[in-house]
């Protein structure tokens, strides 16, 4: 196959991260506002983690995230540093 014919396929080997907040549907039925307002925080706190460490967000959903790493070593220790913050 050549580059750029349709049958070409692209590989490549990442570390994927998958986070989410727990207990995030019942918070958001309690208090909408102030839910959103502390995802707002969370991210504003946790993005520079992410950056630190390599990752690159590739999807955000509510309140769920997915990373890519390109290697497992960061994408762990990254966690490990996420949930340092978080508690």
């Amino acid at each position: 196959m050549q580059a750029g014919s349709p049958d070409r396929v692209d590989r490549r080997l990442v570390a994927i991260l998958a986070a989410d907040v727990v207990g995030y549907s019942r918070m958001m039925e309690a208090d909408e506002a102030g839910t959103a307002r502390l995802l707002r925080e969370h991210r504003a706190a946790t993005d520079p983690q992410v950056a630190e460490y390599g990752g690159r967000i590739v999807k955000t959903t509510g309140d769920g995230v997915l990373v890519e790493f390109l290697s497992v070593l960061s994408a762990v220790q990254c966690a490990v540093a996420l949930q340092k913050l978080m508690a």
